[in-house]
């Protein structure tokens, strides 16, 4: 069975939330104010909503297969179909797509200037663990997956 290195360091929504949190508190310290009109309110909540839906979808397909969400969980069976035709990460795309929803929100520079950190933080400390875990569990089914679909979009 799998070994503890590939787990992640940190549950992927804490990760994301660190990030929002150093956003805000950058733009508190150092404000560069974007406009804030209702293009941006429209679209950030479009954002969010967008993302939360891709959540959703995704959880669902994952509960219809019986396999988990949790990512210190051993998956069950390999997805491809649902939301993963997309993406190998659609739960991680989701959740950036909130964050962009946020960074829309905040009208600040801040969470744009982090998000190549975060995806980098993202692929390197999460994704990573979990596809050495999926490559152990499902071989070449998996390794032919990833040759199909790509990681994010």
């Amino acid at each position: 069975m799998s070994s503890r290195s590939t787990r992640p360091i940190l549950p992927p929504p804490v990760i994301y939330l660190l990030f929002v949190g150093v956003a805000w508190g950058l733009d508190a310290l150092l404000p560069v104010p974007l406009p804030d009109n209702d293009w941006t309110h429209w679209a950030g909540w479009g954002l969010i909503d967008g993302g939360l839906v891709l959540m959703l979808l995704t959880v669902l397909q994952m509960a219809r297969q019986r396999t988990t969400v949790n990512p210190y969980g051993t998956p069950a069976k390999l997805l491809a179909e649902g939301p993963f035709r997309l993406s190998r990460n659609p739960i991680y795309l989701a959740d950036t797509l909130v964050y962009a929803g946020i960074a829309l929100l905040l009208a600040s520079p801040w969470p744009w200037l982090l998000l190549p950190v975060l995806i980098l933080c993202m692929n390197r400390l999460v994704i990573r663990h979990e596809e050495a875990l999926l490559s152990e569990l499902f071989g070449d089914s998996y390794r032919a997956y990833r040759a199909r679909v790509r990681r994010w979009l």
